[in-house]
């Protein structure tokens, strides 16, 4: 890509012209796309460090499992974004793993909650804390203020997203 000699025109591949404004988002694209792919290679080692059979799409739902506790597989597949086949196929693998375990919910005698097992609690908490480790050597060099708004923003950006 070519800017403008003011800066107010970048222009694509096929020579079309995008306005200065699309510039922000045209950088926002390429940064996450960085970040997105950076993410999914450190949480197939998370994954792994946690279990080395774990498939990492399951670790987000042992990370949701640990920060919000019993769930029922519906409210799970919502969140991460996957239909109840994909989820009921994970929520396997996860309980032969001896991660998760399944219990009545006594609100709805027809529907199971999922749950860390003691095993999975363990782990995971484990993986987090060297995670957390990483971001603080990572992010040494930033003020606590930015790490905050740098958090604050991808919330913001998150819930933005779930609309």
């Amino acid at each position: 890509m070519h800017g403008g000699g003011n800066g107010d025109e970048v222009r694509g591949p096929a020579g079309s012209a995008s306005s200065g404004a699309d510039q922000e988002y045209l950088s926002l694209e390429r940064e996450m796309t960085v970040l997105l792919r950076r993410a999914r290679a450190s949480q197939g080692e998370m994954a792994r460090e946690v279990h080395p059979d774990l498939e990492s799409a399951a670790y987000g739902l042992l990370i949701r499992l640990d920060e919000c506790g019993r769930q029922r597989a519906t409210e799970l597949a919502g969140y991460i974004g996957v239909g109840k086949a994909t989820m009921s196929r994970q929520l396997r693998a996860l309980e032969d793993l001896g991660l998760v375990a399944r219990e009545p919910d006594p609100a709805d005698g027809r529907a199971w909650l999922v749950h860390l097992t003691e095993e999975g609690h363990r782990r995971v908490t484990k993986v987090r804390e060297a995670r957390r480790a990483r971001y603080v050597s990572q992010l040494s060099h930033w003020d606590r203020r930015e790490v905050a708004e740098l958090a604050r923003l991808l919330a913001q950006l998150n819930r933005g997203m779930e609309r």
